[in-house]
């Protein structure tokens, strides 16, 4: 076993109390306790209170174990998975726990964020260390009463058991007096080999009230004297509020104020996730949704222009201008200028995406409720943290007088990683004196932002008369950000490599998208090492694993932020799993591999010719994130992240025209659908034994760069620009 000292971060990690109705409470740095759910265990009486605890797992005297999920849940399963590995090190019964949502509590949590594939990766030692140390309380709460050395025991199950005694005794027992043992100074983790929780099938906790419709998502919230409230901002970008007549809006039934209102107030210092570009808006108040919206439609409003309008063919005009010149050099390996004089063969292509909307489920929501001294806010955000701090200056509080509790999410992607929305509530109830909750139309979402950044960049390759590859030269631009990355693959596989990078500014709010920059250059630069492999006439992954070959015996620079040799592994995995080799009559094969959020992926798409048009039948991955903790869920997470991929890169776009997002809803913006997602998706994981990694994110760069080269074998036809669908003519 391995032994970790149950210190963290040179500070007291664990500290233990005894609960209510003799139960045990063990406080840690990650886990946080909320209302129980009585009706999850019928046989558990479940105190109603609040504990004022950073983080605890919770054992009552029955055996029953609560567990607190302390990170936003978006749908990439943390509220089940982060427990289960907390449960593991316990060495408690699965069936035997109950799982509840945390609140924000900056003063005893780290990072309650989901965002950047992090949380079960930044968790990992802390969480095992919060369930062994308990484990270990426990154990030496049976030793004493057995009186017997702690090193005879053994536990199982919830279990504590002496094997020369024949004896066991059941946690909750034994919750009591573990309670005022002493922290022990270290403890044992559990070897993987031993594992009976992590790795296995466990369903998602909150499977049951979702199919149910039970309340868990921010637009569930009631609470009694709350009023609906709706905004209209802006219907462009560049614009602000110059008039309102809201006569007619608030004659009508049901309203109760309209107003004009600033969610951010001159002065205050933002976080990086105040994106937002139109701080200065109206909100409608009355009893009903229905109500609100309509009453939105009655409110006549005049705009001024502040700055220049904006249209998508002046970004991409503003793009190409960009690659024609030279850019700032983010890295320069031997003598690429040289190479590509010299080169017998030049392949160069540029690739584009468009601006891209999250298009969460669930549209954007919060509930405030402030008063004079204090804050209550609850909905669906990414960054709690930071939105209690923006709101606690907006609202002129102390930030411990403001409270955030996390609901379920109806989906992320990065767009709840900016709490404007939050702070609007908050602002709409101090001005108007009223609990609210805010609720956004699916047109006030999509027109409002945070877009994934509109991308474009340009490959060069420099081959010998031998058509050997001498060379790389990489040209990437954005909006207010480039998507390249300097130091990832083929860097460290090219002896002369050249990178450049740039951005242009917008007025546009843009933002994370899920797997940000990576969700387009894995595309492009996939699609252009199979170009190339073309050229030199190699198969795609014999091309590729020859360059991680390179990587791994006579690595190139000191900077690349990649093991080769992992990399490597996903793109064998994959070839002998999708069997790459076997050609099948009918079937076109495109394969992609990425590096992202600290994990591999390798993805195979295959793809038919129905009614002259491609279709997607399958998608085969292979997934090193190293040890897997809930293998249903990473299946699940892979599965969405390749639907994800495909969908936008085929069908989606939001283009401006004078600064107006030509797009408001799902008419015209265009979504996979049912019938167009792969029929089957297949995902196997490398087994080892490294800690675990990102997930969320690293499933959906790939598929696109295996998608575009299937597309090719299919078609002939490069695709260089996304989405695929809007140059596509049907094929005969």
């Amino acid at each position: 076993m391995t032994t970790f000292k149950t210190t963290y971060n040179r500070r007291a990690f664990l500290s233990a109390s005894a609960a209510t109705g003799g139960g045990f409470m063990l406080g840690f740095s990650w886990l946080a306790s909320c209302t129980a759910a009585e009706e999850q265990v019928a046989m558990l009486t479940m105190p109603e209170a609040w504990f004022d605890i950073n983080a605890f797992l919770k054992i009552g005297d029955n055996g029953i174990v609560t567990i607190y999920s302390p990170n936003p849940e978006i749908g990439q399963n943390v509220k089940t998975s982060m427990p289960m590995i907390v449960a593991e090190e316990l060495d408690v019964d699965w069936k035997n726990v109950i799982v509840e949502q945390a609140g924000l509590n900056t003063k005893k949590y780290t990072r309650q964020v989901a965002g950047g594939s992090q949380s079960i990766r930044a968790g990992w030692d802390s969480l095992r260390m919060a369930g062994a140390t308990a484990r270990r309380m426990l154990m030496e709460a049976a030793a004493k009463q057995w009186q017997v050395p702690v090193e005879e025991l053994t536990t199982d199950a919830g279990f504590v058991k002496h094997a020369g005694k024949n004896q066991s005794i059941g946690y909750g027992e034994l919750a009591a007096a573990a309670a005022g043992m002493s922290i022990p100074q270290e403890v044992a983790l559990k070897e993987a080999k031993d594992y009976k929780i992590i790795g296995t099938n466990v369903k998602n906790v909150d499977g049951p009230k979702i199919v149910t419709g039970q309340p868990l998502f921010g637009l569930d919230t009631q609470q009694e004297g709350m009023q609906i409230a709706m905004i209209i901002h802006p219907p462009a970008f560049g614009m602000k509020v110059k008039s309102i007549d809201d006569t007619a809006a608030r004659s009508m039934s049901g309203i109760t104020n309209v107003f004009t209102f600033t969610s951010y107030p001159e002065g205050i210092e933002k976080t990086w996730s105040d994106a937002n570009a139109f701080p200065e808006l109206v909100a409608v108040l009355g009893n009903t949704t229905w109500e609100v919206m309509k009453a939105k439609k009655a409110v006549k409003v005049e705009w001024e222009t502040i700055s220049k309008a904006e249209n998508t063919a002046d970004h991409i005009a503003g793009f190409e201008k960009t690659l024609s010149e030279k850019m700032e050099v983010a890295r320069r390996d031997g003598d690429p200028e040289k190479a590509f004089s010299a080169a017998a063969q030049v392949i160069e292509k540029t690739y584009s995406a468009p601006f891209l909307g999250q298009s969460t489920m669930e549209p954007m929501n919060f509930f405030a409720d402030v008063k004079a001294d204090s804050a209550e806010l609850s909905g669906p955000i990414q960054t709690p943290e930071n939105m209690r701090k923006t709101a606690a200056l907006a609202l002129g509080l102390p930030e411990d007088n403001v409270n955030v509790m996390m609901t379920r999410m109806g989906g992320g992607f990065g767009r709840r990683l900016y709490g404007h929305f939050g702070i609007e509530a908050a602002m709409i109830s101090q001005k108007a004196n009223v609990p609210v909750k805010l609720v956004y139309s699916r047109e006030d979402d999509m027109t409002q932002g945070t877009y994934r950044p509109a991308y474009m960049v340009t490959y060069r390759a420099a081959l010998d008369e031998n058509k050997n590859l001498t060379a790389i030269h990489i040209k990437g631009t954005g909006i207010r950000e480039s998507p390249v990355f300097e130091n990832r693959f083929p860097a460290g596989a090219v002896d002369n490599y050249l990178v450049e990078k740039t951005q242009l500014d917008s007025n546009i709010s843009t933002g994370a998208w899920r797997a940000p920059r990576s969700n387009f250059i894995a595309g492009a630069e996939q699609s252009f090492l199979d170009e190339v492999a073309e050229a030199m006439g190699k198969d795609p992954i014999d091309f590729r694993l020859e360059l991680f070959d390179r990587a791994i015996k006579n690595p190139v620079g000191e900077k690349n932020d990649y093991e080769a040799d992992r990399y490597a592994g996903v793109l064998k995995l994959i070839k002998e799993k999708a069997a790459w080799d076997k050609e099948t009559p009918g079937v076109h094969r495109g394969v992609a591999a990425y590096y992202c959020h600290n994990s591999y992926v390798a993805q195979i798409v295959d793809l038919v010719m129905e009614a002259g048009q491609p279709v997607v039948k399958k998608v085969w991955g292979a997934v090193d994130c190293g040890i897997v903790i809930n293998r249903d869920a990473a299946c699940n997470i892979m599965e969405g992240g390749a639907v994800d991929g495909i969908g936008h890169a085929l069908f989606s776009a939001i283009t401006f025209k004078d600064g107006k997002p030509e797009q408001e809803n799902f008419n015209n913006y265009r979504l996979i659908r049912h019938g167009e997602a792969p029929a089957e998706i297949e995902t196997f994981f490398v087994e080892n034994e490294v800690h675990p990694t990102g997930l969320g994110e690293p499933g959906l760069p790939p598929v696109v760069g295996a998608l575009a080269n299937a597309w090719y074998k299919a078609t002939g036809e490069r695709k260089y620009h996304q989405p695929f669908m809007a140059e596509q003519k049907v094929l005969g």
